[in-house]
C-alpha cells in the first residue's frame, strides 16, 4: 500500500485548523498507509535531515501548514534523493507555494483533479556552499530582516486568532517598516553579476513562483528549468516601495529574466537572507549565488 505522509507544524499559527480539518480525519484517506510527521522545535536543517531519512521512493508527502512547513518538506524531499510526490495545503499566513500550485483540498490533490508537474526550485549558495532550496522567492536585505518580527511570542500569539492572519501580518510589517527603514544600511556595497549597485540599495529579490507574500504576483518560472526573475531596489524610500507594490499587485513583481545571480560584497559582509519566511543572518561572507537547481520536484498542481 502506498505511503502518504502528512507533514505539519504543531506550533504554527493555524495548527488548530490543521488538527480539525486534517489530523482528526486521517481515517478518511482510504487506500494509503498514512503517517504523521511533526515539525520539531529544532533547526530548519535538523528537521530536513530527519524527514529526508523517512522518505522512500513512491511516497506522497503533503505539507499542511504555511510556507515554512512547505520549505522544510521541499528541502527534505530533495535531500532524500527519492522519487516523492509533493502536495501542499494552505494553513499559514501567506501560503505562496499553495497559491502557486492552486491546491487547497487534500482529496482534490489525490484525485484526478490534480496533475503532477515538474517544479524547478531555486538553489541558494553562500560562499560557494549550498545553503537551501527555495520554491517561490528569496529576498536579501530589509525585507529579509523584517521577517524576524514574526519570532516575537506576542505577535505569534495574535496571529493564531482566526484565519485572517495574513492581513494582521501586513499591519505588523508596516509598523516595522516605518520604525526601521532609515536605521541602517541593509545590504553592504555589492556587485550584482559584476555590476556595482547603488550604495542605498536595500533589497534584492529572486522570484520563481506565481505568488509572493500572498498579494504580489509572480509568473510561471517554477516550470522553467533554467530561468527566473530578479530585482534590486531602494525600498527604504516609501514611494519606491509603493510603486513596486502597486505594480506587483496589478501586474507582477518587476524584474528581469536571469539564468542566475551572483551578489559579491566589496568587503566581508553581514547580511540577512530569507526564503519563504525562513531567515538567517550570515556574517563575514563574500558571495551569495542564486540559481535554478537541476533537481526538480514532482508536485501536485491543479
Amino acid at each position: 500500500m502506498q505511503r502518504l505522509f502528512i507533514i505539519y507544524n504543531p506550533n504554527s499559527s493555524q495548527y488548530i485548523h490543521v488538527k480539525k480539518d486534517i489530523l482528526e480525519n486521517i481515517s478518511d484517506f482510504k487506500g494509503y498507509t498514512v503517517g504523521k510527521i511533526a515539525i520539531e522545535k529544532s533547526s530548519f536543517e535538523d528537521n530536513v535531515l530527519r524527514i529526508s531519512k523517512i522518505l522512500k521512493d513512491g511516497d506522497i508527502a503533503i505539507s499542511v501548514g504555511g510556507d515554512a512547513t512547505a520549505a522544510i518538506t521541499v528541502n527534505a524531499i530533495i535531500k532524500s534523493g527519492k522519487d516523492v510526490r509533493l502536495g501542499v495545503l494552505p494553513y499559514g499566513n501567506f501560503n505562496d507555494l499553495a497559491r502557486t500550485l492552486k491546491t487547497n483540498n487534500i482529496k482534490a490533490i489525490l484525485s484526478s483533479e490534480s496533475s503532477v508537474k515538474k517544479f524547478y526550485p531555486l538553489e541558494i549558495l553562500v560562499d560557494g556552499r549550498h545553503f537551501r532550496y527555495a520554491t517561490c522567492y528569496v529576498t536579501i536585505g530589509m525585507t529579509a530582516e523584517a521577517v524576524e518580527l514574526f519570532d516575537n511570542k506576542e505577535i505569534r500569539k495574535d496571529l493564531k486568532k482566526g484565519r485572517k492572519s495574513s492581513w494582521r501580518s501586513y499591519i505588523y510589517l508596516a509598523k516595522w517598516y516605518f520604525r526601521n527603514r532609515h536605521k541602517k544600511l541593509f545590504i553592504p556595497e555589492f556587485k550584482l553579476n559584476g555590476v556595482l549597485q547603488h550604495k542605498k540599495t536595500s533589497d534584492y529579490a529572486a522570484v520563481n513562483g506565481s505568488s509572493m507574500c500572498r498579494v504580489m504576483k509572480g509568473d510561471n518560472d517554477y516550470l522553467m528549468p533554467k530561468t527566473f526573475r530578479s530585482e534590486t531596489d531602494r525600498l527604504t524610500n516609501f514611494w519606491r516601495l509603493f510603486k513596486l507594490m502597486v505594480a506587483s499587485i496589478i501586474y507582477r513583481v518587476p524584474g528581469s529574466d536571469t539564468k542566475g545571480d551572483i551578489l559579491e560584497f566589496l568587503q566581508p559582509a553581514t547580511v540577512e537572507l530569507q526564503a519563504e519566511g525562513e531567515y538567517k543572518v550570515f556574517k563575514n561572507i563574500k558571495k551569495i549565488e542564486i540559481k535554478k537547481t537541476d533537481k526538480y520536484l514532482k508536485v501536485f498542481k491543479k
